[in-house]
């Protein structure tokens, strides 16, 4: 392995904390970085990886961070507030930029930074984890099946999953706004209530809810399919919820409300432990078609957590090696249908 050091920034959360630590698995040197000075000491004294702490709103000190490696993992959101501020220093820099995202308006900003990037000559690869590696391996997939297809649906479920902080926090910067969908290449705003379907992702069925996951953005640039649906699995609670807020999108839009519910988050735990995260899966399912045929593919995973930590490293080292393709990448775009499938416990099925 090249000696260079990735920069994990965001290194101390949930997710930050399960990369730093398939980092070391894989020998991949690390620099922690975050802007929380006392926590990335903790965490140096735990890894014995160096450390420095660098507030993202502070472009000269970000920039001088990013000159002591070649690559960042972005490990720190909602990135819909920081995203843009790294990519700008990575263009800077000239430092690969990747991160794990899964926020449909931070995947196309990046998608509009392709040409600077190629300029810089530096990789823009948001949503190097479950969000969205495994869909976008799975869109791809599909569309190899079908290169005819006009339309895409993704869905995924898990098994005794469960959500972290900073996941639960991005949805609630969401709330309110509805879901999205492509359709005929541009994304549109649609209902969240509206468009329940079951789904069978192989081992069961559920109803599944429409969401504005990060494929709708990703698949198209993957694909060039203009027209893109993604699901997720939902229990009868779920639904319940979803049907009722729309009566209250006016009220969860409010900034003291989204505040509320933020502090409400922050006094549960980081995430699902470890015993849950072995003891859970992630099915995803996927549909294309055009006029005459269709296709069917599941794809079965890891958990989404655990899986998240193993391919944004897996990436890494591919693009610290020099494996690696300039511009504005979605995996798939960079490395292919078969990702996914390097990640041992992956499983894919054509029906």
């Amino acid at each position: 392995m090249p000696s260079s050091p990735v920069i994990v920034y965001g290194s101390y959360g949930y997710t930050g904390q399960l990369i730093v630590e398939e980092c070391k698995v894989k020998g991949v040197d690390v620099i922690l970085s975050g802007r929380n000075a006392h926590e990335l000491q903790k965490q140096s004294s735990l890894t014995g990886f160096p450390f420095e702490p660098v507030d993202i709103s502070d472009s000269t000190s970000l920039c001088r961070l990013l000159d002591r490696s070649s690559m960042v993992i972005h490990a720190a959101g909602p990135f819909q507030f920081t995203a843009l501020a790294m990519a700008e220093a990575c263009l800077k820099t000239k430092t690969h930029y990747t991160d794990i995202t899964g926020e449909i308006p931070v995947f196309e900003t990046m998608a509009s930074l392709d040409a600077r990037a190629k300029t810089a000559g530096i990789t823009l690869m948001p949503g190097v984890g479950f969000d969205v590696v495994p869909s976008d391996c799975l869109a791809m997939h599909l569309k190899n099946r079908l290169p005819s297809a006009t339309h895409l649906q993704l869905a995924f479920a898990s098994s005794k999953g469960g959500l972290s902080r900073g996941t639960s926090k991005t949805m609630v910067e969401g709330l309110g706004l509805g879901g999205a969908i492509r359709k005929n290449g541009k994304i549109i705003p649609v209902a969240l209530h509206e468009g329940i379907t079951k789904i069978n992702y192989g081992p069961f069925q559920l109803p599944s809810i429409r969401i504005p996951w990060g494929d709708v953005s990703t698949a198209f640039y993957s694909t060039g399919i203009g027209n893109i649906e993604v699901f997720r699995g939902a229990d009868q609670n779920l639904i319940k919820q979803v049907k009722i807020s729309r009566y209250l999108n006016w009220l969860l839009r409010m900034r003291l409300v989204k505040d509320y519910l933020i502090k409400q988050i922050d006094k549960k735990p980081s995430g699902p432990d470890e015993e849950r995260r072995n003891a859970s899966k992630m099915f995803l399912w996927g549909k294309v078609w055009d006029d005459k045929q269709e296709k069917i593919s599941l794809l079965e995973t890891i958990e989404g957590y655990s899986l998240t930590a193993k391919t944004s490293v897996l990436i890494a080292q591919k693009i610290i090696s020099g494996n690696l393709k300039t511009g504005f990448q979605t995996p798939s775009m960079a490395y292919g249908a078969d990702l996914i499938l390097e990640i041992s416990g992956s499983r894919r099925n054509d029906l």
